[in-house]
């Protein structure tokens, strides 16, 4: 059994007691997670009227960073340049259940 969650614009394949990163959400503890596709075994749910009785919950686990991404821009001739960063921080959340009503 597993199920297509949407968070933070991403769509991620889990399963239940699956960790992954997504993009960093507001809460401590509990948070129930958007389904796109629920899937067991033959029984497959996708309009929006089916996932209506299935919910995903997570548990929040901690917070991490990506990747240090730098860039400059410049603008020849014209003593005109700018040095950026970003780092993208990231939510742990671990998959605590995959329930169908």
């Amino acid at each position: 059994m597993y199920a297509v969650v949407k968070a933070g614009g991403k769509q991620y394949r889990v399963e239940e007691g699956q960790r992954l990163d997504v993009e960093l959400v507001g809460t401590d503890g509990d948070v129930e997670l958007q389904p796109v596709l629920f899937v067991d075994g033959d029984d497959v749910l996708a309009t929006p009227s089916e996932l209506g009785d299935v919910t995903v919950r997570a548990r929040v686990v901690g917070e991490s960073k990506g990747p240090k991404i730098e860039g400059f821009t410049y603008k020849a001739k014209a003593n005109q340049r700018r040095r950026w960063g970003h780092r993208q921080r990231y939510s742990t959340i671990e998959i605590t259940g995959i329930t169908k009503k």
